[in-house]
């Protein structure tokens, strides 16, 4: 027994040097997640992604993986991101008469909603006695992760606390304006897509897809202007204030 458990250990040990281990688990810990949220019923409260990362979490600690050679070994499956996130202007270019009925009120509520985003955690967090590292990694939390971490690398942030704040900010979001539409009675679903992507970046957008492609649309437009008016406008105003 104990020469098994030397030959898996020198086995862990080989498969951590390369970025195998770490995708496998990560993909593993994907299609598994997926398919509980489905035997689940798809709760609103428990989407994929978090069932996936608590899946990757404790696969993590019970091989005893060290985060940081998991983390150098995902690095390959980051530059996924930007290519997924660039692959959502087809839904955009297919509700592109949807969107040029409303550009008067996207233009408004994007500025507002987006540093509403951004405003009140760094608030809470500075009124609690948070570090300036801690502010800026928050900071950046409704934004979809590729421009997220480039903001909080930017600010001087934790990638890791920042990418804790994107999953908490996005499974919060979509549970409430889920909870919201129902209250309010609200079922169109530019608004409710919209909504999503402000808010709950690509875990909201995926949420939205789900009520129809109208939705998701509005959700991707939602995301992708959020992401690039805060790249633009967080850094400014951190820089002015001096935080």
């Amino acid at each position: 027994m104990t020469e098994l458990s030397n030959r898996f250990q020198e086995l862990l040990e080989l498969l951590s040097v390369s970025p195998v281990l770490a995708i496998a688990l990560t993909f593993g810990a994907f299609f598994a997640g997926n398919r509980l949220f489905e035997g689940l019923n798809r709760p609103a409260w428990l989407p994929p992604i978090l069932i996936s990362s608590m899946l990757v979490s404790a696969a993590i600690a019970i091989l005893a993986i060290d985060y940081g050679d998991y983390r150098e070994g995902a690095q390959w499956l980051s530059v996924l991101l930007g290519p997924a996130t660039v692959a959502l202007g087809v839904p955009l270019y297919q509700q592109m008469h949807h969107i040029r009925a409303l550009w008067r009120p996207i233009v408004f509520t994007l500025p507002v909603a987006a540093t509403l985003a951004a405003v009140y955690a760094v608030l809470i967090a500075a009124l609690m006695g948070a570090s300036p590292e801690v502010l800026a990694s928050l900071a950046p939390k409704s934004v979809t992760a590729p421009i997220a971490i480039g903001i909080t690398e930017q600010l001087g942030g934790s990638v890791s606390l920042m990418m804790g704040g994107l999953l908490i900010t996005g499974i919060m979001a979509t549970l409430f304006v889920d909870l919201l539409a129902r209250r309010l009675s609200i079922t169109d679903p530019r608004i409710l897509g919209l909504a999503l992507g402000l808010n709950g970046h690509a875990i909201g957008t995926a949420r939205a897809f789900e009520l129809g492609p109208t939705a998701g649309a509005f959700a991707s437009l939602g995301m992708g202007l959020t992401g690039i008016f805060t790249a633009l406008i967080l850094p400014l105003a951190f820089s002015l204030t001096g935080i």
